[in-house]
């Protein structure tokens, strides 16, 4: 969100910030919103851990058409999201993901293209569909595997790409210059 939040203050990216949603009652995110002044709010999403479904998604769907949301920038929100919110924002929910997607869907995608030995890992900004990290690619950035490298130290360049991969994925969809085609995002 910080790397969004920038972007928009230097002038870089068209866009505002109309809230903050975060699962976690004491997540910094929502301190950071306060910091920034954005509205922000704690989504209870119980009693599911890891899909936002039933009265939650509904609740979260309500909020962010009362606030006039258009597109959702998912930034460390650790749910698998369901179909009811993909309907209310077709084409709309955009995530981040630490790997060169279709490579390496799922949670610790930098210490799986280390073990698996590659030469290139990175980031990958895409809108969500029903599927893990499936959805059609926006933006992608390598970043080199070192032979030195540990899952924290690749870990940590791949997080100054997506602080750079995001606010680019969002300039695009602002700009309205792209069209999604089944898989493909054509941009232009």
């Amino acid at each position: 969100m910080q790397s969004i939040v920038d972007a928009i203050a230097s002038g870089t990216l068209d866009a505002e910030v109309c809230i903050v949603l975060a699962d976690v009652p004491d997540a910094r995110i929502l301190e950071r919103a306060r910091r920034h002044g954005i509205p922000c709010r704690y989504l209870d999403c119980a009693p599911w851990k890891t899909k936002l479904e039933g009265a939650a998604e509904d609740e979260c769907i309500r909020i962010l058409k009362e606030e006039g949301v258009d597109t959702v920038a998912l930034a460390g929100f650790m749910r698998i999201v369901k179909p009811k919110l993909l309907a209310a924002f077709p084409n709309r929910v955009v995530n981040i993901h630490p790997a060169l997607l279709p490579a390496f869907p799922g949670v610790h995608s930098w210490k799986q293209a280390l073990d698996y030995g590659c030469k290139v890992a990175g980031v990958t900004v895409h809108f969500v569909d029903a599927g893990t990290d499936s959805g059609p690619i926006i933006v992608q950035r390598a970043v080199p595997v070192l032979e030195d490298d540990t899952p924290e130290t690749l870990h940590a360049r791949i997080q100054v790409q997506e602080h750079l991969a995001y606010p680019e994925a969002l300039r695009i969809i602002a700009s309205g210059a792209y069209e999604v085609d089944g898989r493909r995002v054509k941009i232009g």
